[in-house]
């Protein structure tokens, strides 16, 4: 996955008042001053495809097949600074006796604008759909504002606040529910070695009009390289949902086992 975060790199100022013997040269005012970052945004393309398997609990209990594909590319920006955004789309489905007891497709979309001092601003753009938790369609619609908090090349903590739109249609006849929310976001990575890195994500979701309709997901994972473009992910995800859909388990849980071939 494409580096979120670009550092904020001041050019010395020592090269614009270099002395040499017949010559003094001005200070380079812009070097010293500009806080625009001094180096280009890549704009490689990277692309990711994992298969593997996920067994999950809570409002279905089932091993599933699943598949994920992830794309990101970074540009240039807001005064320089980089503009990344991602894509991402996920399958996961069993059937059992030749009738599927689980189905979910989810598609996220996301631009992030590097800012001075470590800032962010943030889109993003989420769909789901599974009807063994009651959802035809989920929609979120959310910006907002992060920030990196700590970043010693090996261990990294960032933070995101933010507001959203939500849309829940749903499979079994129940009303349409949509409402606006407070959104935050937290995730630390540590970069175990050259290959292996640790992560852990949290985000939570509060409705405006009700907290005590709050949604917590938080991902704990491990990913490691075997080879060149090959690596294993292992993830444990949590979901709790406060006020599930009408007749549905709060909590849901996926523990996931997946190849990932990137290019």
């Amino acid at each position: 996955m494409v580096k979120m975060v670009s550092k904020v790199l001041l050019c010395s100022a020592v090269s614009g008042a270099l002395v040499y013997a017949d010559e003094i040269k001005v200070e380079d005012v812009k070097s010293k001053y500009d806080n625009a970052p001094a180096i280009e945004a890549s704009k490689e393309l990277k692309q990711n495809i994992n298969l593997g398997f996920a067994n999950t609990t809570g409002n279905t209990d089932t091993l599933n097949l699943n598949a994920k594909y992830d794309m990101s590319y970074t540009m240039p920006g807001y005064a320089g600074y980089d503009l990344a955004w991602a894509f991402d789309a996920s399958v996961y489905i069993t059937e059992n006796d030749g009738e599927k007891d689980n189905e979910e497709y989810t598609a996220n979309l996301s631009l992030e604008q590097m800012l001075p001092n470590e800032w962010l601003g943030y889109f993003t753009l989420r769909w789901l759909r599974n009807e063994f938790r009651n959802f035809d369609s989920k929609i979120f619609v959310g910006a907002g504002m992060g920030k990196e908090l700590y970043n010693d090349g090996k261990h990294r903590f960032e933070m995101k606040l933010g507001v959203a739109y939500n849309l829940e249609q749903y499979t079994n006849g129940q009303e349409d529910h949509d409402f606006a929310s407070l959104t935050e976001y937290m995730e630390y990575t540590n970069q175990l070695n050259k290959t292996s890195q640790l992560y852990v994500k949290v985000g939570a979701s509060e409705n405006f009009d009700d907290f005590d309709d709050y949604e917590i997901l938080s991902v704990v994972g491990l990913t490691f390289a075997v080879a060149e473009q090959l690596s294993v992910t292992l993830e444990g995800e949590i979901r709790y949902d406060n006020l599930p859909p009408v007749g549905f388990d709060k909590t849901d849980t996926k523990t996931i086992v997946r190849i990932g071939y990137s290019f």
